[in-house]
């Protein structure tokens, strides 16, 4: 059942759109990890989401209530969503533990010892109750953000709003966070996570959108995202845009050239020698054990085998894709590529390629880590 309902949400200033037309849906008990570029209107989307933000049009349909509607009780429904901003946004004049208890004794009409059980409990979900009585200029950044979090969860929303948690920490400090929010996740909240993150976005999330100025351009499982994206864009910033691009136009290609070209991409993203070598033996295996000969066999003088090589983050897997339109049109299939290949590329392929798949332009990723 979806809890959230976006419906051709555009949000203007007078010199930008930074959301032009997002459609979404959130299923109570998701996570969601929101990706994308800078700039391209994720905080915007989830200030939208919680009132902080006025949509220019569009609707956000939160628990069945429009909130874009013009007698909505915002204050109401804004207790329905906690919000963590990246600036922690906590009050210096009050102790940790008051920064958790006002909010539940103005709106909820706690009590105030209720209110001071509960945020004991809360400071303990996130490992921090030895620190109930500090002050939060006495805190470290993940320590001030794990109370934000906190904070969030003690008016017992049904939703949990997340803008770039992490994006103000040192990067020691980002763990403490990430494993924080990892184990809401485990307890069926229902969250939002606009992050830069793409490892917990990969581990944690149910889903995850990628945004792209100013729509959501693609939605589906981590799985789905980080192993088979849809749109190059996807892929582009899931891989961080740096590629190495290489067309045979030949059978009688200069073999020493290409390796010259693919060696120096390599050295200059300080990519490892270990993945190095594996991606090497892999352009060798595909192209002169594999395509050339199956060029030849067919008599394709311009194969236009098209080489892209994009490196992940840290330099630690890389996906070297093949574009061999050229040999569809021929009439030539993926099963007499695969024919074709002898027993030892096999074997070697299968020894350096994580995983492979065919995305939808019909392109071959290798998988390489």
């Amino acid at each position: 059942m979806s809890i959230i309902e976006v419906k051709h949400l555009r949000k203007e200033y007078p010199n930008v759109v930074p959301l032009s037309d997002v459609n979404a849906t959130v299923d109570e008990g998701e996570v969601i990890s929101i990706i994308g570029p800078s700039g391209t209107g994720k905080s915007t989307f989830i200030r939208c989401l919680n009132g902080l933000e006025k949509p220019t049009s569009g609707q956000i349909i939160v628990d069945g209530v429009d909130m874009c509607a013009p007698d909505v009780d915002l204050p109401k429904m804004r207790q329905k969503m906690g919000m963590v901003f990246q600036n922690y946004a906590l009050f210096n004049h009050k102790l940790v533990v008051e920064n958790l208890m006002m909010a539940p004794m103005d709106l909820l009409g706690m009590s105030k010892q209720d209110a001071y059980d509960q945020a004991l409990d809360l400071l303990k979900l996130v490992g921090l109750k030895d620190k109930a009585l500090s002050w939060p200029h006495e805190l470290s950044g993940g320590q001030r953000q794990r109370v934000a979090i906190a904070r969030g969860l003690a008016m017992k929303p049904k939703i949990l709003l997340f803008d770039e948690p992490t994006s103000a920490l040192d990067p020691q400090m980002v763990s403490e966070v990430l494993s924080v929010i990892t184990r809401l996740a485990e307890r069926g909240l229902t969250m939002l996570v606009v992050t830069h993150e793409m490892r917990f976005a990969r581990d944690a999330s149910t889903r995850v959108f990628y945004m792209d100025r100013g729509e959501l351009w693609e939605s589906g499982t981590p799985k789905q995202i980080f192993e088979n994206p849809q749109r190059r864009e996807t892929r582009d910033f899931v891989f961080r845009v740096r590629n190495w691009n290489w067309v045979i136009n030949s059978i009688n290609y200069d073999y020493a050239a290409m390796f010259s070209s693919l060696q120096e991409f390599c050295a200059r993203q300080f990519i490892g020698r270990h993945i190095t070598l594996k991606c090497q033996l892999a352009l060798e295996e595909n192209t002169s054990s594999i395509l050339i000969p199956l060029a030849q066999e067919h008599g394709i003088a311009d194969p236009h085998i098209a080489y892209e090589l994009s490196v992940g983050e840290g330099g630690k897997e890389a996906d070297l894709s093949v574009d061999l339109s050229k040999f569809t049109a021929s009439g030539i299939s993926r099963d007499m590529a695969v024919a074709i290949t002898d027993d030892i590329s096999k074997r070697i392929l299968e020894n350096i390629v994580q995983r492979q798949y065919m995305d939808s332009s019909g392109k071959i990723h290798f998988i390489i880590g």
